[in-house]
């Protein structure tokens, strides 16, 4: 088998890309409004991905499919939730209605003082779940530290009879550390935020290789021409990070170089995911507002690129990588969009974050009230966005309800643009276009 050279290059996301960054009504979500039930009212929810099989589709056991999420008892100040993060999973047999499950680890005691974002496949054949997590911090530290590194947990499998249930032995190992040359060390870094999270696993349907992609920092150094030798850019430096994988042991990880970089332009391309259509990778990660280097303005957002095979050369999806965002008046009202294919779409998963918020700045958030804090963050699923794709274009074709996660094959509603080229091609029931 042919293996990516160790001197490839990273495909880049430019400063010239960025700005080009504009809110538009098809990169605009609509206004988010509350629930009249919270998935689980006992717990904060934000990170979420659903159970997949290993080839990347959305897994069905016993007519029931599987979310995983990062949650935080709901009393708990919204803003300190990232310190206690645990995994719980919910299940639903219509895709809408979510049960709460428990613990995904049960009794194990997973890698980390806490757990961050991950992914989780489901293996029909064998049975055998995996969680792929991002160990954040040392179990019985005394003090947090923001230490990270990738980890699986395996071993478990998955048992329906009055509800479903993860049952283990679980068997918690680190899958893998920076290397201080592709990847940047917490030592190296000089930046806002420190990263190396996000395990995702992928299988790539044109060969069968199985890969980890995840969250990374580029190691720049002091006056690097890759900066302009500009100190204060040194600290905008995410990329997106590969690892060799295996299905057969979940242990095995060889770090490749970067598949992305945002040198100068942005600290953080949080949750990387690859959805595969018709010859396509479309490489999405979800960033923030501040991450952005400075003379940049972006948003909280969705961003991708495509490419036309795994490796690259990945280009911005719609000229800036901007795919989808939070209106002007609501800025911070989703956030860690999670992209997957559905028929001729692709759909799009969020949380509910702050809403009837429209400062400048999350850091804001801290000079509300408590009560006013616990108000206005969702710490829900997010209505599901609907994206068109056509080749390196995508636009917002609808929405569906908070948490509504559909299957390949449900039939969902019609959308307004499936009205009109309906109408334009059948013509209303005078005879005439209808228009």
């Amino acid at each position: 088998m042919s293996l990516p050279a160790d001197d490839r290059e990273p495909s880049r996301w430019t400063r010239d890309h960025v700005r080009r960054l504009e809110r538009t009504d098809e990169n605009t979500a609509p206004i988010i409004y509350p629930p009249t039930e919270k998935t689980d009212p006992d717990n904060h929810i934000w990170d979420t991905w659903l159970l997949r099989t290993p080839e990347g589709d959305v897994a069905e056991v016993d007519g029931y499919r599987v979310v995983v999420a990062l949650t935080a008892p709901s009393d708990l100040l919204p803003g300190k939730r990232h310190d206690v993060a645990t995994h719980r999973f919910y299940y639903s047999a219509d895709g809408q209605n979510w049960t709460p499950g428990g613990d995904a680890f049960g009794a194990s005691g997973p890698l980390g003082s806490r757990q961050w974002a991950g992914s989780a496949t489901y293996d029909p054949e064998t049975g055998n779940v995996r969680l792929y997590y991002t160990a954040a911090g040392v179990r019985d530290e005394a003090e947090l530290s923001y230490t990270q590194h990738l980890a699986v947990a395996h071993g478990g499998s998955i048992r329906v009879d009055d509800g479903v249930h993860f049952d283990g032995p679980w068997h918690h190992e680190s899958l893998a550390h920076p290397d201080g040359t592709w990847y940047e060390r917490e030592e190296q870094s000089r930046g806002m935020i420190y990263t190396f999270r996000d395990p995702w696993y992928f299988e790539d349907p044109e060969t069968g290789e199985a890969y980890v992609l995840f969250e990374a920092n580029t190691p720049v150094l002091e006056g690097s021409d890759a900066c302009g030798g500009d100190p204060a850019q040194q600290e905008f430096n995410g990329s997106v990070g590969i690892a060799r994988a295996s299905r057969e042991d979940p242990t095995e990880c060889e770090l490749l170089p970067p598949l992305l970089d945002a040198v100068r332009v942005n600290q953080e391309l949080e949750r990387p995911h690859v959805v595969y259509r018709e010859g396509t990778y479309y490489l999405f990660v979800a960033s923030h507002r501040h991450t952005f280097a400075p003379g940049l303005d972006g948003y909280d957002a969705l961003y991708g690129f495509a490419a036309d095979s795994l490796f690259g050369e990945y280009e911005p999806l719609n000229g800036s990588g901007l795919v989808a965002t939070n209106p002007s008046n609501a800025p911070f009202q989703a956030y860690s969009w999670l992209a997957y294919g559905h028929r001729d779409e692709i759909l799009v998963t969020s949380f509910f974050n702050y809403y009837d918020y429209d400062r400048p700045s999350l850091d804001d958030v801290a000079h509300l009230s408590e009560a006013e804090q616990f108000r206005r963050f969702g710490g829900t699923l997010a209505p599901t966005l609907r994206l068109g794709v056509d080749g390196r274009r995508t636009w917002i074709r609808g929405t569906l309800d908070h948490g509504h996660l559909p299957t390949d094959g449900e039939t969902l509603p019609e959308t307004e643009d499936e009205r009109v080229a309906r109408r334009r091609e059948g013509g209303d029931a005078r005879g005439g276009d209808g228009y």
